[in-house]
């Protein structure tokens, strides 16, 4: 069957052809590891993850890179500011590669959690200074770079066209544009590709311009050229990525071999947090360990992602969440239901479920159309193991560990109640035995915003996490 895919760059959905034969060759923009990543950078990398499973899913091999920016990330997309890992590293009194080891670690930690695939190539930023610095010679040589007193920058007047990806009018911007930091440079939104050193920079390497360390968008360029080639199948990465770092990956490439790197471009929409935009000031910036402590698993925050088009926003929610946790629960024991049931069930009803979530995925990862097939089969009134091993297969896209199924469900039961819970239901035994309804229900309310649900049976109180 074929598989439909939504292209940024043509603007439009259209049949996925590999460039070369069987092989899909694929670049992700990775994390900049100067911090924990958050659900909402997550939430792309599980339609990565999604796009991965897909293409396997159909027949497809892989060569997936994936970059990780541990040097070159300024505070601002545009240029502006501080390095984010000298800036980290200050913060936290370390060294800037102790940072970045750190919070790599931390990265992958939570992509394993989440059942996220890891692509066939990491990319380190400060393993390929050469290769960057090659590309940017390449770059100058070709006339499309000049010096100024900070760095080396790209000169976008150079250039048949930009912006390619976004629909923004450059020189409209222009004309209006806010004096720069560098006023050396020769249009606003002409960028660095190289960045020379402050004395005091730890992150600094050689080169024809003195001591001096890569821009941000020379990383991707540099490093997809040196293990893809050119031009090769699929980039992807943030809606936030679109009119900054992937105009500028193309700007680039074009600068040093003329050619645009990707044929397809995929980007995943934003994740937003109670209807409006993360924030640290408003204190609602998630890592995927807020939410384990909430009583959600990352396979819960996974399907919660199935809820929504990659290409839509989605509103996370704790309630949201926590109703995929419970979905989640539900999925894990129908298929254990179906596993160890002996009804019959027809062979061309699996095969038309089967064409179905074949049909949803292929069509531009439509996964809210797939994820209605999958419970559609698991409420099938026979209880039949070819309904388990029918979800078994779906779960090759979907990634939610359901052949572990049973193992979840009974960590669930054997959660260790740390002693400040124990110490509220008690409290609360108390406050009933001495009829004070009103505190009785404060101290339920308590043990829920703490991730654990109360109840009042014949039997006494039961517990459960949330």
């Amino acid at each position: 069957m074929q598989v439909k895919l939504y292209n940024t760059l043509t603007k439009q959905k259209s049949d996925f052809v590999p460039l070369q034969g069987n092989e899909v060759r694929m670049y992700s923009c990775g994390p900049t590891v100067y911090s924990y990543a958050h659900i909402g950078n997550f939430r792309t990398y599980v339609f990565v993850d999604t796009l991965r499973r897909m293409l396997e899913y159909n027949g497809y091999t892989l060569k997936h890179v994936m970059n990780i920016t541990d040097v070159g990330h300024l505070e601002s997309d545009a240029d502006e500011g501080e390095d984010k890992m000298e800036k980290a590293a200050r913060k936290e009194n370390k060294d800037p590669y102790e940072i970045a080891k750190f919070y790599t670690e931390a990265f992958f930690k939570d992509m394993d959690s989440l059942h996220i695939e890891r692509p066939e190539i990491i990319a380190k930023a400060t393993d390929h200074i050469g290769e960057m610095l090659e590309f940017a010679k390449k770059i100058v040589e070709n006339g499309y770079g000049y010096e100024t007193s900070k760095g080396i920058y790209f000169d976008i007047s150079k250039l048949d066209k930009y912006p390619v990806l976004s629909n923004r009018n450059v020189e409209e911007q222009i004309a209006g544009a806010r004096v720069e930091v560098d006023p050396e440079k020769r249009n606003p939104y002409d960028f660095a590709i190289w960045i020379k050193a402050p004395e005091n920079h730890i992150m600094k390497w050689d080169s024809p311009w003195g001591l001096s360390y890569p821009g941000w968008h020379l990383e991707c360029s540099a490093m997809s050229q040196k293990y893809l080639g050119e031009v090769f199948d699929i980039h992807t990465g943030g809606v936030d990525h679109i009119p900054t770092h992937h105009e500028n990956e193309i700007a680039q490439s074009k600068g040093a071999c003329g050619k645009i790197p990707a044929k397809i471009w995929m980007h995943g929409e934003f994740l937003l947090v109670d209807g409006g935009k993360m924030s640290k000031s408003l204190g609602n910036v998630y890592t995927i360990t807020n939410l384990q402590e909430k009583g959600i698993e990352p396979l819960a925050y996974k399907l919660f992602c199935y809820t929504a088009h990659y290409r839509t926003k989605l509103n996370f929610t704790f309630e949201g969440a926590m109703a995929s946790q419970k979905a989640l629960n539900r999925l894990r024991e129908s298929f254990l239901k179906h596993q160890a049931g002996n009804e019959e069930i027809e062979d061309s009803k699996i095969a038309e479920y089967k064409e179905r979530f074949l049909t949803a995925i292929n069509d531009d990862l439509n996964m809210p159309l797939a994820m209605g097939v999958v419970w559609e089969a698991v409420r099938e009134e026979k209880k039949s193991p070819k309904i388990a091993e029918l979800l078994r297969d779906c779960d090759k896209v979907l990634g939610l560990d359901l052949a572990n199924a049973e193992r979840y469900l009974q960590a669930q039961t054997q959660i260790e109640i740390p002693e400040e819970i124990l110490e509220l239901l008690e409290k609360r035994k108390k406050a009933r035995e001495d009829k004070n309804w009103e505190l009785s229900d404060q101290l339920r309310d308590e043990l829920r915003e703490k991730g654990y649900i109360v109840k009042d049976t014949k039997e006494g109180m039961t517990l459960e996490k949330v």
